[in-house]
């Protein structure tokens, strides 16, 4: 079993060289990958793993070894037909998590409906914070109420499923409070300690994200 997930961001303007830096100084595994040559000359140095390839061509990701990627970041808003082409593309080869940049509403339900996992629109999250997110055991940073202290929706983890909120003492363990449950897109308020979580439900709490390490 792999301890920590790989990552891949195709794209490397300014969004992308943000979010494969971000990783990079958390110690993160990241293949870099952009179309343009003099892009990807100008960050060898800065970028251990840096490739320029068409990552539209089934046969490119393929060498690239995409198949064995755990989380594929595509920042090509500004080539929409790229950006749907290389969603399609990953998810036919397997990867997990495609999460992807777009530049509108639009472009957002078009490429949730072709199956990325995630759809960000830069102008509400910024390439830092994705890559904080990802790194933090797959949370949605939600709203910053202070520097450490944000509104976040949580995932429930395996071991967590089936469990109730007074079991697993969430706050004295990890320091946060559980404010909702979302399942299947429904949000409940009027849940209580005896809630059982299920394998589909999304907690939204605030919490410390300094604390969210330990999730891992």
């Amino acid at each position: 079993m792999k301890s920590k997930k790989s990552y891949a961001v195709f794209g490397l303007g300014r969004y992308g060289k943000a979010v494969v830096k971000e990783l990079l100084d958390n110690g993160a595994s990241v293949l870099a990958v952009d179309c343009n040559q003099k892009t990807v000359d100008a960050l060898a140095e800065e970028i251990p793993l840096v490739k320029c390839a068409d990552v539209t061509d089934f046969n490119v990701l393929k060498q690239l070894g995409i198949s064995e990627i755990d989380v594929v970041v595509i920042a090509m808003a500004e080539n929409f037909e790229a950006s749907v082409m290389t969603t399609l593309l990953c998810k036919e080869q397997g990867v997990e998590m495609v999460i992807v940049k777009c530049a509108n509403e639009a472009h957002r339900t078009i490429l949730q409906k072709l199956g990325a996992d995630e759809v960000v629109v830069p102008e509400s999250e910024s390439g830092i914070r994705l890559a904080k997110n990802l790194l933090s055991s797959g949370f949605l940073d939600i709203a910053d109420i202070s520097e450490n202290i944000s509104v976040l929706e949580l995932p429930v983890k395996k071991e967590w499923v089936g469990k109730t909120l007074a079991e697993l003492e969430l706050r004295k363990t990890y320091n946060m409070n559980v404010i909702a449950i979302k399942t299947n897109g429904i949000t409940d308020i009027s849940f209580g300690p005896d809630t059982v979580l299920g394998a589909d439900t999304q907690m939204i709490v605030i919490a410390d994200k300094n604390t969210l390490a330990r999730m891992k």
